[in-house]
């Protein structure tokens, strides 16, 4: 069962559906694999062998028949409630529950093996702090995972499990995808299924797949969005480069990756590839921050942030303060920097297919020091991230990260690409189209850990 739960989620469900794999002894596999790899990486924080054995007893004959995944503890599940990486929630604690993935996932056949590991309260692009220790890269074990769905990430790139659910808000499906060289899928706002969220006004967050390739996440995004994600050849692929920091201000190594990615991808489509801007560029970082980042205001008091204590962070705490101070001004100008930035790109994307730009600036930077060192300085992760992805969550369109090579460290390099809201198997397409041209190198690397069996 090594080799299989090695493979991919389609390889996975094939095996099951064709009767050459025993869906009970790939559940005992990926366990024994979990409990064996899991302490090195902290991706899983928590296994229930008794509830999984009963979704696979109770599955139904979907798409995912028998194939093990992961879950973001960030969703609730019949038999435990969301934990959002923390010690303390910020109100009444949560119940259990059915959540829309939940559903999803029991619906298609899947069987859910582990809760995976996420930055403190969904706060961070890093995956650095969590309740639970954080979770690490198995590229390198003292480098971030990338957060928030710092686990979901650490777990597939581990080969613990090929397919696990993720969160959005502010690039979290993105961030750890990039990091730990996986392809990662933010859809749509409002495609992919929400029902339990703990965020129930939120206008940025989406739950979304993160895999080893494009057809993976078509496989598994199609279970979340409720329908199969139909696939095309992108055929004449208008590319749109924008210029500026988020290609120049990105380590040299990041950047040279991704400018031949895109040209690859260009002569791989037969496309073009044109230089391009839109309106509200020199906003859309400090807009999607507190766009993001306050949406879930009307819940919190200063009394429940008051109540916190030493087993939250100090930088959590510190920042639910801070948000509780801002000033209603700066985020009405956010929503009209939103729309200023809607309208432009609904009008850019008339002209191009994709936006092309690297996921994240810099390869991951250590534990225990998250700073990146940049061509205009050194600053902290969370900082250099959100300038890179923001952007999909305020204007609410799909963006998927895409693993296109290795820095000299040895650090995954990940490429981003952006659609016209609605056309998210466009970016599995031009995906899955790039794979073809670098002969699916950096979707099947594994990392070290990967490799010790």
């Amino acid at each position: 069962m090594s080799a299989l739960l090695d493979g991919t989620l389609r390889e996975q469900a094939a095996a099951v559906a064709d009767g050459d794999a025993d869906p009970a002894e790939l559940l005992d596999a990926a366990l024994a694999r979990i409990e064996e790899r899991n302490p090195g990486v902290n991706a899983i924080v928590e296994t229930f062998p008794e509830h999984s054995r009963r979704m696979l007893t109770e599955a139904r004959d979907g798409p995912l028949y028998g194939v093990p995944v992961a879950i973001k503890d960030e969703w609730p599940l019949p038999w435990r409630a969301e934990r959002l990486g923390a010690a303390q929630y910020l109100g009444p604690p949560p119940n259990p529950g059915e959540s829309g993935p939940y559903r999803a996932l029991r619906d298609a056949g899947a069987v859910i093996v582990g809760i995976a590991n996420m930055h403190e309260y969904g706060a961070g692009s890093t995956g650095h702090i969590s309740a639970f220790g954080p979770a690490r890269n198995p590229w390198n074990t003292d480098r971030c995972p990338g957060g928030s769905s710092s686990g979901s990430g650490a777990a597939v790139a581990a080969r613990l499990v090929s397919g696990a659910v993720g969160a959005d808000g502010i690039g979290s499906i993105r961030y750890p995808a990039a990091y730990c060289g996986l392809t990662g899928l933010k859809p749509t706002f409002g495609r992919s299924t929400m029902q339990g969220h703990h965020g129930t006004s939120t206008t940025t967050i989406v739950s979304g797949p993160m895999c080893r390739d494009a057809a993976d996440c078509r496989l598994l995004g199609g279970v979340l969005f409720g329908g199969q994600l139909t696939a095309r050849e992108p055929d004449g692929l208008r590319i749109g480069i924008v210029p500026g920091e988020l290609w120049d201000d990105c380590d040299p190594e990041v950047s040279a990756a991704c400018r031949q990615a895109a040209e690859a991808l260009r002569e791989a489509s037969g496309g073009t590839i044109t230089e391009v801007d839109f309106a509200g560029r020199e906003h859309v970082l400090i807009s999607s921050v507190l766009v993001g980042s306050t949406e879930e205001l009307a819940d919190t008091t200063p009394e429940r942030v008051a109540g916190l204590g030493d087993d939250v962070s100090l930088v959590a705490r510190a920042l639910l303060r801070y948000r509780l101070l801002l000033p209603a001004a700066a985020i009405s100008k956010s929503l009209r920097v939103r729309t200023l930035v809607r309208r432009s790109l609904a009008e850019l994307f008339e002209r191009v297919d994709v936006l092309a730009w690297p996921t994240v600036a810099a390869p991951a930077p250590p534990l225990d020091n998250p700073t990146v060192n940049l061509p205009s300085g050194a600053y902290p992760a969370d900082y250099a991230n959100p300038r890179q992805a923001g952007i999909a969550n305020l204007a609410g369109v799909p963006a998927i990260s895409v693993p296109v090579g290795l820095s000299s460290e040895g650090l995954p390099i990940g490429l981003q690409l952006l659609a016209a809201w609605g056309r998210d198997e466009l970016l599995l397409d031009a995906a899955e189209a790039l794979e073809r041209a670098n002969g699916r190198q950096w979707v099947d690397a594994a990392p070290p850990l990967a490799r010790s069996e």
